[in-house]
């Protein structure tokens, strides 16, 4: 930012097909794991804060759930949750996926935003996969979305990082001047114990893909903070998590622990591995399974 130019400060709604990469790009953005990433379509089922800072000031993304087309209750309400973070947002982050064609939910969400799209920057996502064709998007785009300028049409890969400083630069020129809405050492408002269910779910679910991943909730069930003992300089702050997999039937347990405790010691060790790079803490997970509104569940 040259030294005429105000700060900018901008909410920015993130929307996109199931498995864009949206999770990625916020993570990539924000320089640390703030939403969790799977192949598993609708992983993300909150709106999450993300909050990127930079030279030309602060960017605050709200990351949606995937938008998929359908009836039932549960999608409907996925749908109102992305559909009012872009309605209420600065601007919008419309991801979509390279690899592949626009189908019916692409033309919902463009239906979405076409009211938006004087506020609106488009990120073809995943250009690094060999399955890629930017071409592909960039016509539906003209086509359902022709009052989107055609210089806010980016490609990008989240993976590798390529085009998402472009990406950024668009969303900083599309945001207002104003103060930061939080201070310069924040990468996220979530809570702490909601990272650490996010961060359980996600190893959950990329482990066990198709079996049970819309039926896995996760509970934080007890939690003990230590501060680090000032006499002991290599003493760090301790940090005692009980935390459930919640399943909805009892068939589904025995899926989650595996044979002998494999999988749910597995999820545990992995859980664990991440939120070691996210939290300067001592963490101890004892991690449990359980059925829906029932009692102690069995442990890894």
């Amino acid at each position: 930012m040259n030294q005429t130019e105000k700060a900018r400060a901008a909410f920015v709604a993130v929307v996109g097909r199931p498995s864009a990469g949206k999770s990625t790009l916020i993570n990539r953005f924000c320089g640390a794991k703030v939403s969790i990433t799977s192949a598993v379509p609708q992983t993300t089922r909150d709106a999450i804060r993300g909050i990127a800072n930079g030279e030309r000031g602060q960017i605050v993304f709200v990351d949606t759930p995937g938008r998929y087309k359908s009836d039932k209750k549960g999608n409907k309400k996925l749908r109102e949750i992305s559909d009012q973070a872009a309605g209420d947002a600065d601007a919008i982050l419309y991801v979509l996926d390279a690899t592949r064609p626009a189908g019916a939910e692409e033309a919902d969400i463009a239906e979405m935003l076409a009211p938006h799209a004087e506020r609106t920057v488009a990120a073809i996502n995943k250009i690094d996969d060999p399955r890629a064709d930017p071409s592909r998007a960039r016509t539906f785009l003209a086509e359902a979305l022709p009052n989107l300028a055609e210089g806010r049409i980016l490609e990008a890969s989240a993976e590798r990082g390529d085009g998402a400083e472009s990406v950024l630069a668009a969303l900083f020129d599309l945001a207002p001047e104003g103060e930061p809405f939080y201070g310069p050492e924040f990468y996220t408002d979530q809570e702490v114990g909601f990272r650490i269910s996010e961060i359980i779910r996600e190893q959950a679910i990329n482990r066990l893909e198709d079996e049970i991943p819309h039926a896995l909730r996760v509970e934080i069930a007890d939690a003990q903070f230590s501060q680090a003992d000032p006499e002991n300089p290599r003493a760090r702050p301790a940090l005692w998590v009980r935390a459930f997999l919640s399943v909805e039937r009892e068939s589904q347990k025995g899926i989650v622990v595996g044979k002998g405790g494999s999988m749910i010691k597995a999820i545990r060790l992995a859980a664990l591995k991440e939120l070691a790079g996210i939290f300067d803490w001592k963490i101890t997970l004892d991690l449990r399974v359980k059925v829906s509104g029932r009692g102690q569940g069995i442990g890894g």
